[in-house]
């Protein structure tokens, strides 16, 4: 490519970007702002990532700053961006842990918020740096560890909708999954999230249905929320089978020219994924991710050609599994054994992607440190233990000497 066509390039690369801009400034032309600031309900389970868009805002203001509020008027205003600009944040580099100011960013005046925890709920403002409020949500971020599965080829159904004099508690479900293998029997789910019906929601609050709120909605009075708290999110499983797309021709030439180049009868093992791997010590815990998976997407696993179904394999299912797969589509391994070994494949949107070569060292000499997760706890564990002890010993003692000072206890001699 000569200079001429570079300069070709840029000046039209320039040209697409100039027209997005206008196009988001037509958008706010033609959008109002509302005379009365109503907040606009959603709901998300917890790990995911969303998007909140400004829908307006005035044409003389070039930028936006977004502010929280856990409750409206109550407790201090969150600023959730400088005013200098506030960098883009990658979703690879956000931990579970990491705080709200951390999990977000903001592009083209929309917000957005990766791997959401509960705490997280609340008032959401689009709005001026002079605190001139434009746009708002109500978003609810339901927690995952309580949630229910349900599995139709058990014949298992869903929770059925519960009525409390006027209030109507029951569960909403997003779209069927894509199917999360092909080639074989695979799995899909949908996500079911709570929501209520009650003529006594605030009115601030848009709703998409009359009266119909998510129950962690701020428009929902205290008295109601406790009502609904017994009414979990769901998880619905059912058993799907797709075809696999034809990659016979591709992988038939590519085995003719590795066995061209190999030796005769020594054919070489071609896993068709990309292969991690890792070397585990004996009794230790791993969690394994598939790379680039989000929670709401179709995620499966196998060893070697063992398919590790949700039916039963899911967290919850069994109090006492050791290998287990949480509702963020991570693979759990506690108190890894030799058998463990192996080669775990990972599926994603019904194509499998990734494969990870699992070895187990046995005991060896370990290096103690404050920063591994089961040192900590064994520590923690000590300590509360202690604690536990201490507090019996100052007890009792402090019976035997109310005993001895008023002469109230009975004696246990003949």
């Amino acid at each position: 490519m000569n200079l001429s066509h570079i300069i070709v390039l840029l000046w039209a690369c320039g040209r697409l970007r100039a027209f997005e801009i206008v196009e988001k400034e037509n958008i706010f032309q033609r959008t109002p702002c509302p005379a009365f600031l109503m907040f606009d309900n959603a709901a998300y389970l917890a790990d995911m990532s969303f998007e909140l868009p400004c829908h307006c805002k005035p044409e003389e203001v070039p930028a936006v700053v977004w502010y929280y509020q856990e409750r409206l008027g109550g407790g201090r205003t969150r600023v959730l961006t400088d005013f200098d600009g506030q960098v883009l944040t990658a979703a690879s580099h956000v931990r579970v842990g990491s705080d709200l100011l951390v999990r977000f960013s903001i592009r083209m005046f929309s917000l957005l918020v990766f791997r959401a925890q509960p705490e997280d709920s609340g008032l959401y403002f689009c709005g001026s740096r002079s605190g001139d409020y434009f746009y708002a949500y109500d978003v609810d971020i339901q927690s995952s560890e309580g949630m229910v599965a349900t599995f139709r080829d058990l014949g298992q159904e869903p929770f059925a909708d519960a009525y409390r004099g006027s209030l109507h508690v029951f569960t909403t479900f997003w779209e069927w999954t894509p199917c999360d293998r092909c080639g074989v029997r695979g799995e899909q789910w949908r996500i079911g999230l709570c929501y209520l019906q009650s003529p006594d929601l605030s009115p601030r609050y848009r709703k998409t249905m009359p009266d119909v709120v998510s129950c962690g909605s701020r428009a929902v009075p205290r008295k109601l929320q406790a009502q609904a708290r017994d009414h979990p999110p769901e998880l619905l499983v059912q058993s799907c089978r797709v075809p696999c797309r034809n990659t016979t021709k591709v992988r038939g030439k590519l085995m003719a020219i590795l066995n061209y180049v190999s030796k005769v009868g020594k054919r070489p093992w071609l896993p068709g994924v990309p292969i991690q791997y890792h070397q585990q010590r004996l009794s230790h815990g791993l969690v394994i991710s598939c790379p680039g998976a989000r929670p709401e997407q179709a995620v499966a696993w196998d060893k070697d050609s063992q398919h590790l179904y949700r039916t039963q394999y899911l967290k919850g299912t069994n109090r006492s599994m050791r290998v287990f797969i949480d509702h963020g589509n991570h693979l759990h391994i506690r108190f890894t054994q030799l058998d463990d070994r192996g080669i775990y494949y990972c599926w994603r949107q019904g194509e499998r992607v990734a494969g990870f070569r699992l070895g187990v060292a046995p005991r060896g000499r370990y290096k103690v440190s404050f920063s591994d997760p089961e040192v900590r706890s064994a520590l923690e564990l000590t300590l509360v233990g202690f604690l536990l002890l201490t507090a019996v010993f100052i007890t009792v003692h402090l019976w035997r000497c109310c005993c001895y000072v008023f002469r109230c206890c009975p004696s246990f001699s003949r």
